[in-house]
């Protein structure tokens, strides 16, 4: 079978939720891709964040086959050897208190809604179901029906109403709009990412996130902290947070804690805001099972062991330095925090899709986000020589667009 006929089956059995680029892949090794004919890829986009520690991690595979071999998933029913250690391990590695495993990001997420609003009732006694959760304009958290609703962005929230409700919408980096929408007695928790992945790679401004912190202690508001994509090292630091804090309230983890092998998802918070649960409250039948462990806490030790946020401060900041040199009129703005790097392209010279797509003829692959970004997130794993090799074809791409937006 050849590409196409890859791709005309999944359009005729799938629904169409996703825009692909057009490459059918079946192999993976470390920052490398193969497709069905053979073609060979670097990987610049990591499942989202979610390969950071690179394709197919004989570590975590490991791991995984180990855990295979003894117990695979008798349910939070029952106590298992890996839970508690996995749980240990994580809080151990971001500061915080407790943890409550799940498997994917939304998840995790509507675990932290749920914990806030009920540590707003019995903690903050707000009146009952007055509560309001503060989020960012530009916020992604996910794709349930809860999560889209208090999305800002209306193609994500076309046709899927009535919404719930409970949720307002703040500037995102406005420190003032932020001071008066917290001040209401019935404001639980803001959950915002401390820097937004699929709103274009957007860092706020130096100083933001210590300052939402100061706000949300004065006004006994939690803070909460989506780093579904930013943790794991992606940032340059362990947790992007500690770019400028010690802790939130809560913390969101996901996609790279399961080493891209396995969906492990976890809401992390101080113990007096896990302790609102109750058994019966909230739960998962697959949430801490021992794959997840198991996986989860290789991921932690890679992590640490390999020095991944080390890693990808020093080669983000090297990556976004040679694009800047390159001084390329496509480009608009380029911003990014370690391995995680947005670029704007000039919509009137060319399309981030169209740039995605001629990086693919030459065997990079990466993905825009909202029409007008292309992101790039290799695996923490890459080595310099590979980013080299991708920034000649990114510079081969803007001089080919620069040309056919001049004639």
């Amino acid at each position: 079978m050849k590409t196409q006929d890859y791709i005309s089956r999944e359009e005729q059995y799938l629904a169409y939720n996703y825009h692909p680029l057009p490459v059918v892949l079946n192999k993976a090794e470390g920052v490398w891709l193969w497709d069905v004919e053979g073609n060979k890829y670097l990987d610049f986009l990591s499942a989202y964040s979610a390969v950071s520690a690179g394709h197919v991690n004989p570590r975590l595979k490991k791991a995984l086959i180990d855990q295979l071999e003894t117990l695979d998933v008798p349910s939070r029913a029952f106590y298992t050897d890996k839970l508690g250690l996995f749980a240990e391990k994580l809080c151990k590695v971001t500061g915080m208190d407790k943890m409550l495993p799940m498997n994917t990001g939304a998840e995790a997420v509507e675990t932290a809604v749920k914990a806030a609003r009920r540590w707003g009732y019995t903690k903050k006694n707000i009146p009952s179901d007055q509560a309001k959760i503060l989020v960012s304009s530009g916020n992604f958290h996910g794709r349930t029906t809860t999560i889209v609703g208090f999305s800002s962005d209306d193609e994500y929230k076309e046709n899927f109403g009535p919404f719930d409700g409970g949720f307002d919408i703040v500037p995102y980096g406005d420190l003032d709009a932020f001071e008066k929408a917290a001040s209401n007695p019935n404001v639980c928790a803001y959950i915002t990412e401390p820097m937004q992945g699929e709103a274009g790679i957007i860092i706020p401004p130096k100083g933001w996130l210590k300052s939402i912190q100061e706000i949300c202690k004065k006004h006994n508001v939690l803070l909460i902290c989506d780093e579904i994509q930013s943790g794991i090292g992606r940032t340059g630091k362990d947790f992007a947070f500690q770019h400028e804090i010690d802790r939130p309230d809560g913390l969101i983890l996901g996609k790279a804690l399961g080493g891209g092998v396995y969906p492990v998802s976890a809401f992390l918070a101080r113990a007096d805001v896990m302790d609102v649960f109750n058994p019966g409250s909230h739960g998962s039948t697959f949430g801490g099972n021992p794959i997840a462990a198991a996986i989860g806490i290789e991921s932690l030790n890679i992590l640490e062991e390999e020095k991944l946020a080390e890693r990808s401060a020093e080669l983000g900041a090297y990556t976004i330095d040679k694009i800047r040199e390159m001084n390329s009129p496509l480009v608009q703005d380029l911003r990014g925090a370690g391995l995680w790097i947005g670029i704007d392209i000039d919509p009137t010279r060319a399309s981030a899709r169209a740039v995605c797509e001629a990086l693919k003829l030459r065997g990079l692959l990466c993905k825009e986000t909202h029409e007008t970004v292309v992101r790039l997130a290799p695996p923490l794993t890459i080595t310099k020589d590979d980013i080299d090799w991708a920034l000649s074809q990114i510079q081969n791409v803007f001089k080919l667009m620069e040309q056919k937006a001049a004639a």
